[in-house]
């Protein structure tokens, strides 16, 4: 079934004309209808102030910023919480790219991007403005408490928004795995979701205390993390995680795997 875009509004922010022009047509190839432009960051951030639109669409080098500060910005300020925002860019380099997955940002596309690809990025929109919750056989994820480890505020403000979206209500959050070791000698908890890369504690050393100090074999764990060194996650996956997610994630995925490891 084809989604309709047609209600989404969308901010795209571009210095670059040609470039707007390409990525409007796409877009209006994918059934957008709402469509404006900025060219700068403090151009996009007013325009959000008295439009918040649905989306943000943005490239990584601006005028006056760039799309990690546009992003903070945007996500710093309550009255844009609703807002949700997207890179495209043709950056490679991952000390770049690591501060924009760890935004919360709901994709990051590559230029040039085919349409399947921006089309995934629409429905994940569309899933944080109309969320379906899902509803799991064994346990219902509303009546579930969720342990939340990230050192980074808008990566946590991203995950709580994700959760929220599919019917969590008991978040219960860390900054790292030390507090999360205090919160865990006080509860049980139905899920825990950690961040790999923290400081004083990382996340595999907070799955290995878990798995081995505590004996908790059984807890579901889901590591979201942006690491993309291949020794160090195959390492993680034997650390006893149920599942891992690469960040950014969208709605459907982070569902999927949901399903997979509570059912």
């Amino acid at each position: 079934m084809t989604t309709d875009f047609s209600s989404l509004s969308i901010l795209l922010v571009e210095p670059s004309t040609p470039q707007s022009k390409v990525i409007i047509k796409k877009l209006s190839a994918n059934g957008v209808i709402n469509i404006d432009t900025a060219s700068s960051g403090e151009e996009a951030l007013a325009y959000l102030e008295k439009y918040p639109a649905d989306l943000m669409i943005s490239a990584m080098y601006l005028p006056d910023m760039t799309a990690d500060h546009l992003f903070r910005k945007v996500r710093q300020n309550d009255r844009l919480a609703d807002v949700n925002y997207m890179l495209v860019s043709s950056e490679r380099k991952l000390t770049a790219l690591d501060p924009i997955k760890q935004s919360g940002a709901i994709a990051i596309l590559p230029k040039p991007f085919d349409r399947e690809e921006l089309t995934q990025a629409l429905k994940t929109t569309i899933d944080y403005l109309e969320p379906d919750e899902i509803v799991l056989d064994s346990e219902d994820i509303a009546e579930m408490n969720i342990l939340v480890v990230d050192d980074s505020f808008t990566s946590r403000q991203h995950l709580r928004r994700v959760l929220e979206a599919l019917g969590a209500t008991d978040i219960i959050i860390a900054e790292n795995g030390i507090e999360a070791i205090k919160h865990l000698e006080q509860d049980v908890f139905s899920l825990i979701i950690t961040d790999l890369n923290m400081p004083e504690m990382n996340g595999q050393q907070l799955v290995e205390y878990i798995r081995e100090e505590q004996k908790d074999l059984n807890t579901p764990i889901l590591m979201v993390t942006s690491e993309a060194d291949e020794a160090r996650l195959a390492s993680v996956h034997q650390s006893g995680i149920s599942a891992i997610c690469d960040k950014p994630f969208a709605i459907d995925e982070v569902k999927e795997l949901l399903y997979r490891i509570l059912v």
